[in-house]
């Protein structure tokens, strides 16, 4: 006759608990010796495979938010960033603003940081289990334009509205094929007040419309982005170049900012969390 503990490996790997049964002679081991109770066996063993579990579920939505490689706020180097005040960060990825479908902005010069936020804010949400896409503004229009020419862009963006998070970074670095700048406008168009993103970009509101090519256009995209806006100014030195400002050239230098700015000091209490700061970057 097969023994208790027998049945018990049985139907561990019928349900296909293999971290459960890794590690079930360990924890009966513990449970024989009186270290932990029945009940504490159990839950020991469903732990360990509901870990297992996440873990998995974890990388493979990582993968498919294309948040890879991994960002996270504990790693990001607030000291090198005195203008960011790193309470507010931390309060932004509780991710209150998802629920609330605002867009979150993160304004500043290229090397600052702003990428890294915006993934490690998209991370957040994934391991929350929320649903995140992650790709620049440069892949985005160009998959929207493949789809207007394919027939299928009213498929395309539903794709894009699915996600709870969609994270567009750096606005304003490439130029905007002709009619992208519509097509973008119909995505935001299509989430607004139904779903959060995260924008990053080098570029002040201001520009926008030099950005899109379409001072039309890029009015109407603001009054839809900037509606129900949390907007964060980073004004500091490139992270990037911090250890390598001899090697740039010096006409070059001269216009860029590679030391990092002096802590500011403090006027009065931080603006509330969902205020727009700065709307002219």
């Amino acid at each position: 006759m097969m023994s208790v503990t027998e049945r018990i490996r049985q139907s561990l790997l019928a349900l296909h608990m293999a971290r459960a049964l890794e590690t079930l002679d360990h924890t009966l081991g513990r449970l024989e010796k009186g270290e932990i109770s029945a009940i504490e066996a159990i839950d020991d063993l469903l732990a360990e495979e509901l870990n297992l579990r996440e873990g998995r579920r974890i990388g493979v939505a990582l993968r498919t938010a294309r948040l890879m490689p991994v960002k996270t706020i504990e790693s990001f180097d607030f000291s090198f960033q005195p203008s960011l005040d790193r309470h507010r960060i931390t309060a932004l990825a509780q991710l209150e603003f998802i629920n609330r479908a605002e867009v979150l902005h993160f304004l500043g010069p290229p090397g600052t940081g702003k990428s890294h936020l915006a993934t490690a804010i998209g991370v957040a949400a994934v391991r929350a289990g929320r649903s995140v896409y992650r790709c620049s503004l440069a892949e985005l229009i160009e998959a929207l334009t493949r789809a207007e020419r394919e027939g299928r862009l009213a498929e395309k963006i539903r794709f894009y509205t699915r996600a709870s998070l969609l994270i567009v970074d750096e606005i304003g670095y490439l130029p905007i094929t002709p009619g992208g700048a519509n097509l973008f406008f119909q995505l935001v168009n299509a989430r607004y007040e139904k779903g959060a993103m995260i924008l990053t970009s080098n570029r002040g509101f201001a520009e926008w419309g030099e950005i899109f090519g379409d001072p039309v256009v890029a009015t109407a995209l603001l009054d839809r982005l900037l509606h129900h806006a949390v907007v964060v100014q980073i004004e500091g030195a490139s992270y990037r170049l911090r250890n390598h400002a001899d090697l740039i050239p010096e006409h070059t230098r001269a216009h860029a900012n590679l030391m990092p700015p002096p802590a500011p000091k403090r006027r009065g209490r931080p603006p509330k969390h969902g205020a727009i700061d700065h709307l002219n970057g």
